[in-house]
């Protein structure tokens, strides 16, 4: 399995909040709801992203904002325009003042914004919740990433689609965010001057990438340095050193990063037994398990499934995996 694909395969959008923002200058919206990523193309006029602590950024058509959290940021029309509204966890909207908005701002399906015929058009697709294989790739992202002058088809089509009141139309625009995400970051890591993480940059290396690929279709098999290797067609020494250099860690260790990380993503998306998670990513029992866990998250699976994650699980600062 690719690299990438990977890691967002498994805690893909469900529910992610979807919008048509159409506005006109000025205006400003502060976004405090803590969402572990934000995707925003500019299809109309001009964006202002400013993030906290950091320096307002232009985002012109065909632009697209990837903001990464959860700390707050602004969107605006122009820099330093004084926030109108805030945007709270749980898809809440009020204004400064904590009353909500005008009811004339909510003028269609998804469509939201102070004039409908607004210079200003902005399609907004938010990932609600935080998933733990997902969290690689949030470290290896900046607060603000921002992919100019982006050429796809994909951008009319959710157009087309945030407006429709279909039947299953939210599981639509679910996984149409997913392929958005995966096209814009794959172009991002892509570019000209980038510096990709290592995961990324090893998946074409001609050793590494076909081991990576061995490590994510199969995590719970017993996996050995030679095994894969042999599978690579290179020497052990050879691929133990090319995938340090390139990954930034020996491939056991990214291997337990992985089978912790998709352990992880199960707790939280089920309610399947201690022992089964365990089997199904490649540890012996529920006590092996359960220590390997402890050791590399600083809480236990029955901890971390209630709830209780160790700082910096939610911001990406903890970067075991890496």
């Amino acid at each position: 399995m690719d690299t990438l694909a990977d890691l967002l395969d498994g805690p893909r959008a469900r529910g992610a909040f979807l919008l048509r923002m159409v506005m006109r200058p000025p205006w400003a919206v502060r976004v405090e709801d803590g969402a572990p990523l934000c995707v925003v193309i500019v299809r109309t006029g001009e964006l202002w992203v400013t993030p906290q602590g950091g320096e307002p950024v232009r985002c012109g058509p065909g632009d697209v904002a990837v903001m990464r959290g959860p700390a707050p940021y602004v969107v605006s029309d122009a820099p330093g325009s004084p926030p109108q509204w805030i945007i709270h966890d749980e898809e809440r909207c009020t204004t400064l003042f904590g009353a909500p908005p005008a009811s004339s701002m909510t003028f269609g399906v998804r469509m939201w914004g102070n004039d409908p015929d607004g210079p200003t058009t902005l399609l907004v697709g938010t990932y609600l919740a935080q998933g733990a294989v997902e969290r690689r790739l949030l470290a290896a992202l900046p607060p603000l990433a921002v992919l100019p002058d982006w050429e796809s088809p994909l951008p009319a089509l959710l157009g087309d689609e945030i407006v429709r009141d279909a039947p299953g139309q939210p599981v639509v625009l679910d996984r149409l965010l997913d392929l958005i995400l995966i096209a814009v970051l794959r172009a991002w890591f892509s570019r000209p001057g980038a510096r990709p993480p290592g995961w990324f940059a090893a998946h074409g290396d001609p050793v590494v990438g076909p081991a990576l690929r061995l490590l994510h279709d199969d995590p719970a098999r017993p996996w050995t340095v030679a095994e894969l290797a042999a599978a690579a067609g290179a020497s052990r020494a050879a691929l133990a050193k090319r995938f340090g250099d390139l990954v930034g860690e020996p491939p056991m260790s990214y291997l337990t990063g992985l089978r912790l990380a998709h352990a992880a993503d199960l707790l939280r998306g089920g309610d399947q037994t201690l022992e089964a998670i365990a089997r199904r990513v490649g540890y012996g029992s529920a006590f092996a398990l359960s220590a390997a866990f402890k050791r590399e998250r600083g809480v236990s699976p029955q901890e971390f499934r209630a709830g209780a994650y160790p700082e910096g699980w939610r911001d990406g600062s903890m970067n075991t995996e890496e």
